[in-house]
């Protein structure tokens, strides 16, 4: 079976890419199950719930996240509603959400999806390796194919849980940095991996902000309100090939699609 997994969605012209692009890409590769990291897709920080039923539309499986996902406080009260938006399962037990599932694929075959968040330069959540190993021993009672998103700002966090769970999941991909690392590999048993997806939205900008608003935090050290840039918007993302009997991935590939204006 073939997996898609889209980089942070990044405001309205991240969801205008998805929009546009995705059945195109769908079709085009024959997918059989569509991920993506939307933390980012309301304004560039959070979501909400009208954000997260738009992406459903747009024909996207299951929806990750990460630490933005509590930004609008709203998301408190319908997280629960949607079976298949996650938030990282390292948070502290009583959050609402869930940080893993099992849904069906357009083949019909089950596919487990964990979703991790690093904690280095980040918050001192639990171990992500630790909870990797317990989410991913459950998800094996229903599924040999497990996707696992680890939203991370270090490559060596997200490299080490990679090698960590090499052999026991079918694709580890990083989220967060919002620029796609060039290391896609097959790792020595069979797990896909990719230090970062990249970011679906506007290439004008600073990981999808204004390039002049950043630059003025930079210059200044002060905070300044974050908006959404507009232009040069692409899709990126990785393709993953994965035996639906082992759950082994025999190929991966980086996406670069361009929204024509």
């Amino acid at each position: 079976m073939k997996i898609l997994f889209v980089g942070d969605i990044v405001g309205k012209p991240g969801r205008r890419a998805v929009q546009k692009l995705l059945p195109r890409i769908v079709e085009e590769q024959e997918i059989d199950l569509v991920i993506a990291n939307c933390e980012n897709a309301a304004g560039g920080f959070g979501v909400t719930e009208e954000v997260i039923e738009e992406l459903y539309k747009c024909g996207i499986y299951v929806l990750t996240s990460g630490n933005h996902i509590w930004d609008k406080k709203d998301v408190m009260n319908f997280i629960d509603h949607f079976e298949t938006l996650l938030r990282p399962a390292n948070y502290p037990d009583g959050l609402p959400g869930r940080g893993a599932v099992v849904t069906t694929a357009k083949n019909g075959t089950a596919v487990g999806i964990l979703n991790l968040e690093g904690r280095v330069f980040m918050r001192p959540l639990e171990c992500p390796f630790r909870t990797a190993k317990k989410e991913v021993a459950a998800l094996q009672r229903h599924t040999s194919i497990i996707i696992v998103d680890m939203h991370a700002e270090a490559t060596s966090e997200k490299q080490a849980l990679g090698w960590f769970l090499d052999g026991k999941v079918s694709l580890v991909v990083g989220t967060h940095t919002h620029v796609q690392t060039a290391d896609e590999r097959i790792l020595p048993n069979g797990t896909a991996y990719i230090t970062d997806a990249g970011m679906t939205g506007s290439f004008n900008s600073v990981l999808g902000i204004k390039t002049d608003i950043a630059i003025e935090r930079f210059l200044t050290l002060t905070r300044h309100k974050f908006d959404v840039a507009r232009g040069d918007v692409w899709l990126q993302g990785v393709v993953v090939d994965v035996d639906d009997e082992t759950g082994k991935s025999s190929r991966i590939e980086r996406v670069n699609v361009k929204l024509d204006s």
